[in-house]
């Protein structure tokens, strides 16, 4: 790594979870990802959802007409009550699912068909323990009477703390980690427990949803939590620890489907991710720490090449629009009006 006053060069990294959705919103978002990133974990939760090799395949080849040469999508099984445990191996070994995806059902975009109750997919799981195959997780129980900014804790106790320790040779993903009790069960887990980090969570704290009204661009799930787990966060992302690394959750909704009476979730921070990020780097003085983060722990931890090529930012400041046309889908990107210090040149 490279580190001047003005000028910082890494090894090109990946986004290890994205929304890239389909049709013509798909055409309109996958170029931002494909810019800044060599390879990215894409969701499965289209509708109807990925659940066969046949679907992944053929949305795959969607992505890389829609995001041109250069970029490599990894593509994820979305794992339901009834999926075979047959169908995912075989996804796996045919090299088109690099992952699963497990959804709890209802608990967020596209998460109906998700799993009711883990031990329906014990079988599925315990395979995917024996092959290899990274479990990625929405850690959040959907039970009406928890509080939502109790629900990845108590997710934590429930479920997650289980299964770590009745499969303890399974790869899990704990992905866009919100709470600082998420840091804390991530670190004393074994060496096969990591956790991405967007960065809408490690620059706003729950006020960013009520500030001067409702906030809806603000809003995602899982939602931004108090001050004390945005610092967690902080902590664990800038820590040089290879548990933790880089997965905006990118997830693009139309103004008109944000800006409504029941709004959906989601922060659309692919065009700018990059930018984001370091700054975030920088506040906390370990811009020496970014490149591990970026381009280095995801790669590992799935045990995939490091990519071979660079890109370079500097501190010359990025303008960012109040709203992005994607193919004719007006969205709001995160830090909509805003100047960033840092400009990605490529």
């Amino acid at each position: 790594m490279t580190d001047a006053p003005n000028r910082l060069t890494i090894r090109r990294p990946d986004d290890w979870h994205v929304h890239l959705r389909d049709g013509a919103v798909l055409a309109g978002v996958a170029k931002h990802t494909a810019h800044q990133f060599a390879r990215a974990i894409v969701m499965p939760n289209l509708s109807p959802p990925v659940t066969t090799v046949e679907a992944a395949a053929a949305y795959r080849n969607r992505i890389v007409a829609a995001a041109g040469p250069g970029f490599t999508p990894l593509m994820t099984a979305y794992l339901t009550d009834t999926i075979a445990a047959d169908e995912i191996a075989r996804g796996f070994a045919e090299g088109v699912f690099t992952a699963a995806k497990l959804y709890p059902a209802h608990a967020t975009t596209g998460s109906a068909h998700g799993v009711t109750d883990v031990a329906n997919i014990r079988p599925v799981l315990e395979r995917m323990e024996k092959i290899g195959m990274p479990l990625l997780i929405h850690g959040e129980v959907t039970d009406a009477h928890v509080d939502i900014f109790d629900r990845e804790a108590v997710f934590i106790e429930r479920t997650l703390s289980g299964l770590v320790r009745d499969l303890p040779g399974l790869k899990v993903v704990f992905e866009h980690i919100t709470t600082a009790d998420a840091v804390a069960f991530v670190e004393s887990a074994g060496p096969n427990v990591a956790a991405t980090i967007t960065p809408q969570h490690l620059h706003i704290n729950r006020n960013a949803m009520f500030t001067g009204g409702i906030r809806p661009h603000m809003y995602c799930l899982p939602v931004a939590k108090r001050e004390v787990h945005r610092l967690a966060l902080r902590k664990a992302a800038t820590s040089g620890s290879a548990k933790f690394f880089l997965g905006t959750d990118s997830a693009p909704h139309a103004v008109g489907a944000k800006e409504a009476a029941c709004g959906c979730a989601g922060i659309f921070n692919a065009p700018y991710a990059l930018e984001s990020y370091l700054a975030v780097f920088e506040e906390e003085g370990a811009i020496d720490k970014f490149e591990g983060f970026a381009s280095e722990h995801g790669p590992r931890f799935y045990g995939l090449p490091l990519n071979e090529g660079t890109v370079t930012l500097e501190r010359s400041g990025t303008q960012v629009p109040d709203m992005i046309d994607a193919n004719g889908t007006p969205i709001v990107p995160f830090h909509a009006g805003e100047e960033l210090v840092w400009r990605y040149l490529g």
